[in-house]
C-alpha cells in the first residue's frame, strides 16, 4: 500500500528528472538527476558519482537532508503542475542496493553498461501545485502527520 496521494504518485511517475538541492557550509548547490520512483519503499532511486559536487557536499557536510523539485514545463497557467519535496538521501547497501539498482536499470536500460553509484531519496514532505484543480491548488503529503 502506498502512502502517497494518488495524484502526487501519478505526477511523480509521469516524470523522470528531478532537481536536487543540497547545502554545505551554507553554500547551496543544485543538480538535475534522472530518477525512478520505488512505490513499495516510498523512495526516489537515482545515480550519481560520489565525486560530483552535490554528493560530495552531502558526504563532506554529513547533511543528508535535502530538497528537490519536479516541474511540468508549460506556459499554460491552467495546466501548471509541479512539486517540491524534502527528504533524506542515503546510499543503499546489500539487497536494498540490488533492488534499487534493478528498478533504476529497468527504467533506464542504457545504465546497465555503467558502473553505477546508486542513491535513494526518501521524501518526508511533498507539496504539489496542480492548477488543473484550481489556480494555486496545493496537495500536501507529510510523513510526520502520517506517523501520528
Amino acid at each position: 500500500m502506498n502512502l502517497l496521494e494518488e495524484r502526487i504518485l501519478e505526477f511523480i511517475n509521469e516524470h523522470h528528472i528531478f532537481t536536487l538541492a543540497v547545502t554545505r557550509d551554507n553554500e547551496p548547490w543544485v543538480a538535475t538527476c534522472f530518477y525512478v520512483y520505488d512505490e513499495n519503499k516510498n523512495r526516489f532511486v537515482f545515480t550519481s558519482d560520489d565525486d560530483t559536487r552535490h554528493i560530495g557536499d552531502v558526504l563532506a557536510s554529513g547533511n543528508f537532508h535535502c530538497a528537490g523539485a519536479i516541474a511540468l514545463e508549460t506556459k499554460i497557467v491552467g495546466k501548471i503542475r509541479g512539486l517540491q519535496f524534502t527528504g533524506m538521501i542515503s546510499k543503499p547497501e546489500g539487497e536494498n542496493r540490488r533492488t534499487a539498482r534493478k528498478s533504476y536499470v529497468s527504467a533506464f536500460p542504457i545504465a546497465r553498461l555503467a558502473r553505477l553509484s546508486i542513491w535513494t531519496l526518501t521524501p518526508d514532505y511533498i507539496k504539489m501545485t496542480d492548477n488543473r484543480l484550481g489556480f494555486g491548488k496545493k496537495l500536501i503529503w507529510n510523513a510526520e502527520e502520517l506517523a501520528k
